[in-house]
Parts: structure tokens; sequence; C-alpha cells
């Protein structure tokens, strides 16, 4: 964990991580046995864990500039890396990342050890596949009152955002990755811009989708919300378009479970 360390990753042991963050709130921790966890604002509104798509960390640009303009809007978001990422970042070498239960399984142990440290709720989200990967953790909650992991977690996901959703693979819209959805009980919210080689405006719109189900559309993004130069927009309009959206539906689908936190603090 080199790469960590040298970033300035305080290490810690899961059961030493709630005292940690009591001391230093925002900060970027190594916990051992699962990997680097990095904190970033304060929960006025909510709490967000967030995981990162398939070729690229939380360090990545899109991932720093996306975090912190949510944190700014008063969304706390806790951001992992998956092990696999961990390696890409020790050796410079790239790899594809594991089967998606493989990734989902370390997704639940992330969600197991820093539900329980809150008494607010922790919503689940993600980037590309961090995203997807995050639905599919929410679709278990029903069939599953635990962690799908052999963590316990008893408590409920609230909701989830998805920055850039992978409707289906590129170059494969018959692929759909949709099965999962009508399993989900809880308000979710989807970021995707109008040109997404993984689902365009078009494309999204000839599916069937559940109630429970918000799309946002960004103006001419692409996969990670870059615009055209023609369109006259930026990038970085687009992500905070989307931090401003994403904002608002945590507010407005939180206060029933704000207050339950604020009985049981």
């Amino acid at each position: 964990m080199s790469h960590c360390a040298l970033s300035g990753y305080i290490e810690v042991l899961p059961q030493a991580l709630k005292e940690a963050l009591k001391r230093q709130p925002n900060g970027a921790f190594l916990v051992r046995g699962m990997g680097p966890l990095a904190v970033h604002g304060q929960a006025r509104i909510g709490r967000l864990l967030f995981a990162h798509g398939a070729g690229a960390g939380q360090q990545s640009p899109f991932m720093r500039q996306f975090v912190t303009s949510l944190a700014d809007r008063g969304v706390q978001v806790l951001c992992i890396d998956f092990p696999y990422m961990q390696k890409i970042q020790e050796t410079g070498k790239r790899r594809p990342p594991p089967p998606i239960a493989q990734t989902l399984d370390q997704f639940a142990q992330w969600y197991a050890l820093l539900a329980d440290l809150f008494d607010e709720p922790l919503w689940i989200g993600g980037k590309s596949m961090g995203g997807r990967v995050a639905t599919l953790f929410a679709s278990k909650q029903l069939a599953n009152q635990h962690s799908i992991s052999e963590q316990p977690c008893s408590k409920p996901v609230p909701g989830v955002v998805v920055a850039g959703y992978p409707f289906h693979p590129v170059k494969a819209p018959d692929k759909l990755r949709l099965e999962h959805w009508p399993a989900i009980a809880c308000p979710m919210l989807v970021l995707q811009g109008e040109r997404d080689p993984f689902g365009t405006r078009e494309e999204v719109a000839g599916y069937t989708l559940p109630e429970n189900a918000q799309l946002a559309w960004l103006k001419d993004g692409d996969h990670d919300f870059k615009p055209r130069r023609l369109s006259g927009l930026t990038q970085t309009v687009l992500i905070d378009e989307a931090t401003q959206v994403a904002a608002s539906f945590v507010r407005a689908h939180g206060s029933v479970h704000a207050e339950v936190g604020n009985v049981l603090v």
C-alpha cells in the first residue's frame, strides 16, 4: 500500500475507524484489510458511499471534481478503491476488474463497516461500474435484510446516486444491465450524459424503468459528462449541474430519515 502511505493516508484498524473519524472527520484513511477510504465534506443534508468506475479510481479527475462539488453542496462523500484498483496504483499496470460478483461482495463489506459508524442513513452510489455495483447491492435489500457479505448489517439502503450508468456495454446495445432494477425499493437517481455510449438519451427512452428511478440528462455530455465544444458548455458546468441535482435529490428523499437520525442522536 505504498501509494496510500505516500499520499498521507492514516492507517487504522476497522474497529478503530469510528474513533479515528471523530478525531478527523475529513481525511484519508487506510483501513487495514480493506483499503483506502477518503471522507469529503460535512453531512449537512446526507452521506454517500461512492465507488469508482472500472478504469479509474477515486483520484481520477472526474471523481475528484464530482466528489468535491457534491461535498460543497452538503453531501458528505466517502470514497473507496476496490482491491484490483489498488493493485493498478501500486504496480502502474492496468488490469480489468474482477467478476462483478466479487466487486459486489467487496462493496457489501464496506457498507457493512461504514453504515454502522453513523446514526444517519448512508446512501450508496458510484461512477459507471461503481454505480452498477451500488444498484446490484440495493437490489439485494428486499431478499436479504443483512449484507450479502459475511458481515451483518441491519441498516437498509436509503437511496442510490449513479453518475453515468452503464446500461449496456459499448457497441452492444442489446445486452442490457437492467434485470435487477425492479428489485430496488429505494429512490434512485441516474445522472447521464445525453451522448453516453453506455446508454444514450435516445436508447434509454425505449427502456421500461421502475417508477422509483429518476434520470437527469446532462446536455451533450458523454460518459464523463464532457460536452462537445460546439455546445457552448464545459465538463465543469455539467458536473456542477449534476451535483446540484444529486444534492436536491438526497435532500428531498432524506427528510424522513434525517428526523429518525436526529431522534437516535
